[in-house]
């Protein structure tokens, strides 16, 4: 399984600034505009806020970061298993 790409997860970041409704930076004015464009996000009188399309992909993204966390977890724990069970001390480097 490949780790989430960094363009997903600065999508994410916006998506949950908006969601938060923390207001957004000059520099983030075309990936707003593409957002609406796609239907992830309404701009209107009453400021950004996220479609049903938007929210199902924050959850998504979420759901994500949460499972490569899970499973950059798991490899570390079979890893330091795996160095346990040849009988080595894993190394450590004086304070």
């Amino acid at each position: 399984m490949d780790a989430i790409s960094l363009e997903d997860l600065a999508l994410l970041d916006v998506l949950n600034r908006i969601d938060q409704g923390v207001e957004l930076v000059h520099g983030d004015s075309v990936i707003r505009q593409r957002m609406v464009e796609s239907g992830l996000i309404e701009d209107d009188a009453d400021g950004l806020r996220l479609t049903t399309a938007g929210i199902e992909l924050c959850k998504s993204l979420q759901h994500r970061v949460a499972a490569d966390a899970q499973a950059e977890k798991i490899l570390q724990q079979r890893a330091a298993a795996e160095v346990g069970a040849d009988g080595e001390q894993p190394t450590t480097s004086p304070a």
